[in-house]
């Protein structure tokens, strides 16, 4: 008996809905990471009346919030998506996740040159000099779901081979009651059988 719920959870993983929501879960927690502060940088106060910039994830990984909503089609894709088009959406899902995962990492391994572009455009020069830049945690939050969206990927591939197997019709079990359509058939059936002047009952 002790197997049983384990035996449950298996078939619960192996679900589409399940896998569907964990990769739209990973995805959107990758995209929101985007929408916040990755990068904390101070200016040189004789170069700009506010001497504190922020940094949003869309601004310093352009590529991240990109493959994200990549993922999140991919998601819905999947939903709807035959054997081979799952096998296609899983390599793509594959590769947004390695994506999201090295586009952060490189933030949190240069953030200064992350932060170049805004910086160039709140001083109006290039190259972040004089400034010093802090990373937030989130660039690491994303770098997190990237990895785990590429674990669906694979979880996608793993389970799906069990979808095409579930029979949307099958025969009654023995034992078990007739639908409820069957007996009236069998009775018109058979009234018609008898109308013809042949015994139902053979």
């Amino acid at each position: 008996m002790a197997a049983e719920p384990g035996a449950e959870r298996a078939v619960r993983l192996k679900r589409r809905g399940t896998v569907v929501m964990a990769i739209v879960l990973m995805a959107l927690l990758a995209f929101g990471t985007t929408t916040q502060t990755w990068l904390t940088v101070s200016l040189p106060q004789d170069a700009v009346q506010t001497p504190d910039l922020n940094v949003a994830g869309s601004d310093a990984a352009t590529p991240v919030t990109a493959f994200a909503l990549v993922s999140l089609a991919g998601a819905f894709a999947v939903s709807i998506a035959g054997r081979i088009a799952r096998w296609v959406v899983a390599v793509i899902l594959l590769v947004a996740g390695v994506g999201i995962a090295f586009v952060s990492l490189q933030v949190t391994g240069d953030p200064t040159a992350a932060a170049a572009p805004s910086i160039g455009e709140a001083i109006g020069i290039s190259g972040g000099a004089g400034a010093t830049v802090t990373t937030t945690a989130l660039p690491w939050v994303a770098a997190g779901a990237g990895l785990l969206l590429s674990a669906a990927a694979v979880w996608l591939i793993i389970a799906g081979r069990s979808w095409g197997k579930t029979r949307r019709y099958e025969k009654n079990p023995q034992g078990a009651a007739p639908a409820p359509g069957t007996a009236h058939a069998g009775e018109i059936d058979s009234w018609d059988r008898l109308t013809h002047g042949e015994d139902p009952t053979r």
